[in-house]
C-alpha cells in the first residue's frame, strides 16, 4: 500500500501527465504517468489519468490514419479510419476532431474522392465533436464551408444537413436557425444553378431539411424556388432526384397550403399553354407526382374544359415524342385515383390507350394497359363509367397483354403487369380468366431461389433483386416491393368470397342498388358466387401460393413487409382455408406458421390473421402442431373475447368466434399437448359464458370445447371439487343435455359421462330434481352417440360407492330406469352401448 507521501507524489505526477498530454507532449505525459502508477496504482485520480491517456493515444491513432489518408493518399488508412469511427466515434475528443476534419476536407486526391466523402460522412454521423467543428466553421464562413463540404459528395452534404439540425452542438437555437437558413438557401441555389451536375445532392439536402423543419423554412421558398423543386419531378431526371423532389414538394404543400397550391397551379398551366415539348413533359410529370398529394387541385386542372380532348389530339398527332407519351401516361395513371378523372379518362382517352397498348413496343404499352385496368377495375363498383361493347373480350385481351409482359422478364413490364392485374382482377370475368391460366398464376408467384439469384445477377428477375436487397437489411428495389404488393392484391381479389348478408342487409342493398342503378350486393355476379370462388382458391393453392408467401416473408427480413401486405396475407389465407378440403394442403405448405407469425406481428388486422389460423386448425391433427401449441392457444383465445364486428345496426360477425371454438376443441382433444390446461387457465370463464349464449351454434361449439376440457386435470377440477361453483356448472351441463340441438346434447352428455366418474358430481346430479330423468332421456335419444353417453352416465350413478351409489340406484329404479335400459338394449347393436347398459342393469338387478 502506498504511503501518504508516495500517494501525494503520484497525484502530482498524474496531474502533470494530464497537462502534458493536453499540450501535445504525449510521450512526456506517459513517462510521468508510469511513475505515478508505480507509486500509487490504486489511486482513483491516477487511474483516471491513465484511462484518459489511453483514450488520447487511441484518438491520436485516428489522427495518424487521417494524416496517412490525406497526405500520403493511403486509402487503406482511410478505410481503417472509417472502421474506427463506426466503433469509437463517440469517444473522439474535440482536439482530435479539430485536427482530423481539416485534413479530410482539404485532402487533394486525384482519385479516392468517394472514400473521402464516406469518411467525412462517418465523422459527422458518429462524432458529436466533428459536428461541433463543422458548425463552428459554418458560423465563421457559411458560403466557403458549404461549398467545400457540398462538393465532396452526397454523404458529406447529408452530414452537413444533419449538423445544422443537431441542436446539441450549437450555443443557442438562434445561431442554429441562422445557419440552417443559410445552408437551406445555399442548397436551393445549387439546385437552381444552370446545369444539373449536383441536382440530386441538392435535392437530398432540401428534402431532409424540409422534412424536419418545413413550417419555418416555408417562408424562405418563393415561387421561383418552388418552381425549381417542381421541375425536378421531370421524368427525364433520375429516379433518386424525383423521389427527393416528391418528398420536398409534399412537405412544402403541407405547410404552405393555399399559397403552395397556387404556385403549383401556375407552374402547370403556364407550361401547358406554351405547347413546347420540353414544357409539356415537365407539366405532365409534375401533375403525375402531385396528384396523390393534392388530388383536388390536380383533379381541377385535369378536368379543365378542353384539356383532355386537346391532349389526346396532340398525342395522336405527335407519335414520335416518347417522353411526352410517357409523361402523359404517368399523369393519366395518377389521375385514376379520382372518380371524376377516371370517367374523363374512359370517355376521352380509351381509344388512344388501346392504340398504345396494341402498337407500343416499349414501356408505354404496360403503362397504357395499367391505366385501362384502373378504369375497368373502378367500374366494378358502379355503373357510371362507360362500359366497352364487349367487356369479356377486352378483359381477356388485357390479361393476355399482362401475361406477355410478365413473360418477357423486363423490370418495368413486370411492375406494370402486376399493378395492372391488381386492378383488372376486380372484375369477375377477368378473375376467371386469370384463375384458369395456371402458367400466369405460377409466373405471378415465381419464387425459385436458383432463378431468383440468377435474376439478380442479370437484372432480369425482380424477386432475385428483392431477395438480394432484403439480405442487406432493406428494400432497395421499390419496384420489386410494388410487384409483390400487386401480386398479393390480385390473389386477394381472386379468392375473396361474397359477404354473408342478413335479410335486412339484403333489402337495404337492393334499395341502394335501385337508387344508384348499380348491381346489388344481394345479387352478385354469378361468377363471384361461392362455387366459383372455391375453384379459384383451389387454383391459387395449386399454383403454390403459400410457398410464395413464406418466401416473401423470409427474404424481407429484418425490416419486414408492410402491415398492408401482412393484412393481405391474412385475408388470403382465411379465404383459402374456407373449404375443409384445402386445409391439409395449406398446413403442409406452411400456412400455420405463416398465419401465426402474421397474427403476432399485426395490430390493426390481427383478428383476421387469428381467424385464418383458427380455420386451418379445425381440421388438422393437433399432434402435428406440438411445437406451435403454446403460442397458438393465446391467439385463438383472443377471438373468444371478441364478440364480433358489426356494421352499423347490422348483425355481429360471430363466425371467427365459432371457428375459434372449433379449433380450440380440436387442440384440446389431445391431452398430451396440454392445450386444455392453457385454455382452462386463461379463458374458462369465457367458455362458460358462451355456453349460455343466445346463438345455438356458439352454444354448441362452446359445449363441445367444454367436453374436451374435461380431459385436463384442471378442467375436471372445475366440476368435481364439490364447490357451489362446480355444482352450478353441473346444473348447466344437465340443462344442455336436454337441449333441442342434438350435437349440443351429445357434447353435454360426453362431459357428464366423464364428470360422473367422481362422487361429488354424482351427488350434484342426484340433488337435481330432473337430473336423472335427463340422463335417462339421453339413453332414449335417436342419436347413438347420445345413447352411449347417457348409458355411461347412468352406469356411473349406480356403481358409485357407499351411500351415494345406494341413493343413485334407488333414484334410477324409482323413475323406471330399469325398464328404460332394457328397451335401449333391445334396440341397439352398438357394442359400447350394450356393455354400459349391461353393467348398469347388472348392478340395478342385484
Amino acid at each position: 500500500m502506498a504511503t501518504t507521501l508516495e500517494e501525494d507524489r503520484a497525484i502530482k505526477l498524474a496531474k502533470q501527465a494530464t497537462d502534458l498530454v493536453d499540450s501535445g507532449r504525449a510521450e512526456d505525459g506517459a513517462r510521468a504517468l508510469r511513475e505515478a502508477v508505480s507509486l500509487a496504482p490504486d489511486n482513483e485520480l491516477v487511474r483516471s489519468a491513465f484511462a484518459k491517456l489511453n483514450l488520447d493515444e487511441s484518438s491520436h491513432a485516428l489522427m495518424k490514419l487521417c494524416q496517412r489518408f490525406a497526405q500520403d493518399k493511403d486509402f487503406a488508412a482511410g478505410k481503417e479510419a472509417q472502421l474506427y469511427l463506426e466503433s469509437r466515434g463517440a469517444q473522439v475528443t474535440a482536439g482530435i476532431a479539430n485536427q482530423c476534419l481539416p485534413l479530410v476536407i482539404e485532402a487533394d486526391l486525384a482519385s479516392g474522392n468517394e472514400l473521402k466523402d464516406s469518411l467525412l460522412a462517418s465523422f459527422l454521423l458518429y462524432s458529436i465533436a466533428a459536428r461541433t467543428y463543422l458548425g463552428e466553421r459554418l458560423r465563421e464562413s457559411i458560403t466557403v464551408t458549404f461549398n467545400k463540404v457540398f462538393h465532396i459528395g452526397d454523404g458529406a452534404a447529408n452530414g452537413m444537413a444533419a449538423t445544422v439540425l443537431d441542436s446539441a452542438i450549437w450555443p443557442d437555437d438562434v445561431i442554429r436557425i441562422e445557419c440552417e437558413n443559410g445552408v437551406f438557401q445555399l442548397f436551393m441555389a445549387k439546385l437552381m444553378e444552370s446545369g444539373h451536375d449536383y441536382d440530386g445532392r441538392a435535392m437530398k439536402g432540401i428534402s431532409r431539411l424540409l422534412a424536419v423543419d418545413a413550417e419555418r423554412l416555408e417562408s424562405l421558398l418563393d415561387e421561383d424556388s418552388f418552381d425549381a423543386i417542381l421541375a425536378a419531378l421531370d421524368i427525364r431526371w433520375p429516379v433518386e432526384v424525383r423521389s427527393q423532389a416528391t418528398l420536398a414538394t409534399a412537405k412544402y404543400l403541407e405547410v404552405a397550403k393555399e399559397k403552395g397550391e397556387e404556385y403549383l397551379t401556375r407552374f402547370i398551366t403556364t407550361r401547358v399553354k406554351r405547347h413546347a415539348h420540353h414544357d409539356l413533359v415537365i407539366a405532365f410529370s409534375a401533375a403525375a407526382a402531385t396528384f396523390p398529394l393534392v388530388p383536388s387541385v390536380a383533379a381541377t386542372l385535369f378536368l379543365t374544359e378542353g384539356f383532355l380532348p386537346s391532349l389526346v389530339s396532340l398525342l395522336e398527332k405527335d407519335t414520335q415524342s416518347r417522353k411526352i407519351e410517357q409523361a402523359a401516361l404517368e399523369m393519366l395513371n395518377a389521375a385514376c385515383i379520382d372518380s371524376a378523372c377516371r370517367e374523363a379518362v374512359a370517355k376521352y382517352c380509351s381509344r388512344w390507350l388501346h392504340f398504345i397498348m396494341r402498337t407500343s413496343q416499349g414501356q408505354g404499352r404496360g403503362q397504357a394497359a395499367v391505366v385501362i385496368a384502373k378504369v375497368k377495375g373502378a367500374a366494378v363498383d358502379g355503373a357510371s363509367s362507360e362500359q366497352p361493347e364487349n367487356p369479356t373480350k377486352e378483359g381477356v385481351d388485357i390479361v393476355s397483354t399482362f401475361e406477355a409482359m410478365l413473360m418477357n422478364g423486363i423490370d418495368s413490364d413486370e411492375r406494370n403487369a402486376t399493378e395492372g392485374l391488381a386492378y383488372v382482377s376486380m372484375q369477375p370475368k377477368t378473375k376467371e380468366a386469370i384463375a384458369k391460366n395456371q402458367e400466369l398464376l405460377k409466373k405471378l408467384m415465381h419464387v425459385s431461389p436458383t432463378q431468383a439469384s440468377a435474376g439478380h445477377k442479370h437484372s432480369t428477375n425482380m424477386f432475385g433483386r428483392l431477395k438480394a436487397s432484403a439480405g442487406s437489411g432493406h428494400w432497395e428495389d421499390a419496384g420489386a416491393l410494388t410487384a409483390a404488393f400487386g401480386t398479393l392484391t390480385t390473389i386477394d381479389n381472386l379468392t375473396r368470397y361474397p359477404p354473408t348478408l342478413s335479410e335486412e342487409q339484403k333489402r337495404m342493398s337492393q334499395l341502394k342498388a335501385y337508387a344508384n342503378a348499380a348491381p346489388s350486393l344481394s345479387n352478385p355476379d354469378p361468377l363471384d358466387d361461392e362455387a366459383h370462388v372455391d375453384e379459384r382458391c383451389r387454383a391459387v393453392i395449386d399454383a403454390d401460393a403459400l410457398p410464395y408467401f413464406t418466401y416473401l416473408v423470409r427474404i424481407s427480413k429484418p425490416k419486414g413487409l408492410s402491415p398492408t401486405c401482412h393484412s393481405l396475407f391474412a385475408r388470403i389465407i382465411l379465404s383459402l382455408a374456407k373449404l375443409p378440403a384445402n386445409r391439409g394442403k395449406l398446413s403442409q405448405q406452411g400456412a400455420v406458421a405463416l398465419a401465426l407469425q402474421i397474427a403476432k406481428e399485426l395490430s390493426a388486422d390481427r383478428r383476421t390473421a387469428a381467424h385464418a389460423l383458427a380455420r386451418i386448425l379445425i381440421s388438422i391433427n393437433p399432434a402435428l402442431l406440438k411445437s406451435h401449441i403454446k403460442p397458438i392457444v393465446p391467439i385463438l383465445l383472443t377471438l373468444l373475447n371478441d364478440d364480433g364486428d358489426s356494421a352499423g345496426d347490422g348483425p355481429r360477425d360471430l363466425l371467427p368466434q365459432f371457428e375459434a371454438l372449433l379449433a380450440l376443441t380440436n387442440l384440446a382433444s389431445d391431452p398430451k399437448l396440454d392445450a386444455g390446461q392453457d385454455i382452462v387457465r386463461e379463458s374458462f370463464a369465457k367458455v362458460e359464458d358462451l355456453q349460455l349464449g343466445s346463438n345455438p351454434l356458439i352454444q354448441r361449439a362452446a359445449t363441445e370445447l367444454m367436453c374436451n376440457l374435461m380431459t385436463s386435470s384442471n378442467g375436471m377440477e372445475k366440476f368435481a371439487d364439490g364447490s357451489p361453483a362446480a355444482d352450478r356448472r353441473i346444473h348447466i351441463l344437465l340443462a344442455l343435455a336436454d337441449a333441442e340441438d342434438m350435437a349440443t346434447r351429445r357434447a353435454a352428455g360426453g362431459a357428464l359421462a366423464m364428470a360422473t366418474e367422481f362422487e361429488a358430481v354424482v351427488k350434484s346430479v342426484l340433488a337435481r330434481e330432473r337430473g336423472v330423468k335427463i340422463l335417462l332421456a339421453l339413453c332414449e335419444d335417436e342419436d347413438q352417440g347420445c345413447v352411449h353417453r347417457g348409458c355411461v352416465c347412468v352406469r356411473n350413478l349406480v356403481v358409485a360407492e357407499g351411500e351415494t351409489g345406494k341413493k343413485g340406484r334407488e333414484v334410477v329404479k324409482g323413475i323406471g330406469g330399469v325398464e328404460a335400459l332394457k328397451e335401449v338394449l333391445k334396440r341397439t347393436r352398438d357394442g359400447a352401448v350394450l356393455q354400459m347398459g349391461f353393467e348398469a342393469l347388472k348392478v340395478l338387478m342385484t
